[in-house]
C-alpha cells in the first residue's frame, strides 16, 4: 500500500505512483540491481524506493516533502526506515551506481543540474533509464540527455508513459552554471537562484506585486512560508528591523537560494534570521508566529490540487499568536476569499490587480462559551 505525503482529508483520484513508476520497474535489469549501488532520483513519494528497498538504493531529489513520504511509505509496508540512503539535492553525490532511474522533474534547468551531478559518478557500465509520461518528455529533454552523458533514445509508449535510455560516454560539455544572478529593479540586490527555484532569470510579476503590499512595523516572527529565493523575506526584513524572518520551503535549493540571498544582500541582518527546509509549518509551536507571508502554491509535483495551500492556511492559523496576521497572494480565479474568511473568520482584500489578490486574515482570540454560572 502506498499513500501520497501529506495526505488527504477527502477521497481523490490522485495515487503515490504512475505508469512511468511501473514501466520502470518492469524494464530495469534485476540482475544490475544485485550489484549496485542503485540511485534514484525524484522519487515523489517513494514509490521506486519501497520497491527497491531490499537494495537499499540512494535517494536524490530536492523535496523534503518526497523524504517524508518516502519514510512514511517505508513504515506502512513494515520496511526499515534504513534502507533508503537520502541525498538531497544541493549534496554531491558519492560511489559509482550499477542502476540509476530517473524521475523527469518539471523543471528542466533542475534535469540540467541532476545529469551533471550523475555525469561525475556514473560509467560507461551504468544502466541510467529515465521515465515520466508522454507528454512530458520532449525534443530538448533528450538533448539534454545526450549533451551531458551520452547517446540516447526512448521507448515505445506504455499507458501513457515513456522511458528513456542513456549511455554514458562522457561527451565533451561545459559545466553549469548551478547559480543564476539577476538585478531586482528598484534596488541594489542581487539575486541568487538554485536550479529548482521558481522564476530562476527574473522577478514573477506575484511577488513584484506582492513585495510592495507586505505588513510592516511588526516585530515578533515572520515566516516567509513557500519562501522560493527570499525576495519576499528580503523585503520583510526591510521593513520589520526589530523582527526575526524564518524562510521555510520543502526544497533544499530554495532554502539555499534564499540563505544565500540574505548573506549577500542584507548580510548584517543574518543574525535574525532561520533558514529550513521542512514541510508548511510543521515543528513551529502553536500561538508563536506574528505573520505568516505565503504565495501558495496550487500544484503538487505534476498534480494540480490546492490541498497544499489549504494546509499552509489551516498551520498559519494555528502558529499564529492572537493579532497575528497571514497575508498571501492568489489568481483570482482560485477563490482563497472564501477559504481563508470560513477558517479565520475574517479575510480583507489589500490589493487586487487584473490577475492577483493580495489577502489579509488576522487570527482573533477564541469566543468565550458562556458557562451556566455566567448567564
Amino acid at each position: 500500500m502506498l499513500s501520497r505525503y501529506p495526505e488527504f482529508d477527502t477521497p481523490t483520484s490522485l495515487q503515490a505512483w504512475d505508469a512511468a513508476d511501473e514501466y520502470l520497474m518492469n524494464t530495469v535489469d534485476k540482475a544490475l540491481l544485485a550489484k549496485g549501488p542503485v540511485f534514484i532520483l525524484n522519487d515523489t513519494f517513494g514509490a521506486l524506493a519501497c520497491e527497491l528497498a531490499a537494495f537499499n538504493p540512494v535517494s536524490y531529489g530536492d523535496s523534503y516533502v518526497s523524504e517524508l513520504a518516502t519514510l512514511r511509505n517505508l513504515q506502512q509496508n513494515n520496511l526499515p526506515s534504513d534502507a533508503v540512503t537520502f541525498v538531497d539535492g544541493i549534496s554531491p553525490l558519492s560511489g559509482t551506481p550499477a542502476v540509476v532511474l530517473i524521475k523527469i522533474p518539471k523543471t528542466l534547468a533542475l534535469l540540467e543540474y541532476q545529469l551533471h551531478a550523475l555525469r561525475k559518478v556514473v560509467s560507461a557500465d551504468t544502466q541510467i533509464i529515465a521515465a515520466a509520461k508522454t507528454r512530458d518528455i520532449h525534443t530538448s529533454t533528450i538533448q539534454l540527455f545526450e549533451k551531458i552523458l551520452g547517446p540516447t533514445h526512448t521507448s515505445l509508449a506504455w499507458k501513457k508513459a515513456r522511458l528513456i535510455f542513456c549511455q554514458f560516454n562522457q561527451p565533451d560539455v561545459a559545466p553549469m552554471t548551478e547559480v543564476m544572478t539577476w538585478p531586482l529593479d528598484g534596488t541594489d540586490y542581487v539575486i541568487h537562484n538554485y536550479p529548482n527555484v521558481f522564476s530562476r532569470t527574473a522577478l514573477d510579476i506575484g511577488a513584484r506585486f506582492f513585495s510592495e503590499h507586505l505588513p510592516s512595523g511588526l516585530s515578533g516572527t515572520i515566516v516567509d512560508l513557500g519562501s522560493g529565493n527570499g525576495v519576499l523575506g528580503l523585503r520583510a526584513l526591510e521593513q520589520n528591523p526589530q523582527a526575526e524572518v524564518i524562510f521555510r520551503d520543502e526544497s533544499y535549493m530554495a532554502v539555499e537560494s534564499s540563505r544565500l540571498n540574505v548573506e549577500q544582500n542584507r548580510p548584517d541582518d543574518v543574525a535574525r534570521c532561520f533558514f529550513e527546509a521542512d514541510h508548511s509549518l510543521a515543528n513551529i509551536d502553536r500561538n508563536s508566529l506574528q505573520a505568516v507571508i505565503c504565495n501558495p502554491p496550487f500544484h503538487q509535483h505534476h498534480s494540480v490540487t490546492d490541498y497544499i495551500a489549504w494546509q499552509m492556511f489551516n498551520d498559519a492559523k494555528r502558529c499564529l499568536a492572537i493579532g497575528g496576521e497571514l497575508r498571501i497572494i492568489g489568481n483570482r480565479h482560485l477563490g482563497y476569499h472564501q477559504k481563508l474568511k470560513r477558517l479565520f473568520g475574517n479575510c480583507e482584500m489589500v490589493a487586487s490587480n487584473k490577475k492577483f489578490v493580495i489577502l489579509r486574515s488576522v487570527k482573533a482570540p477564541r469566543k468565550r462559551t458562556p458557562r451556566a454560572e455566567d448567564e
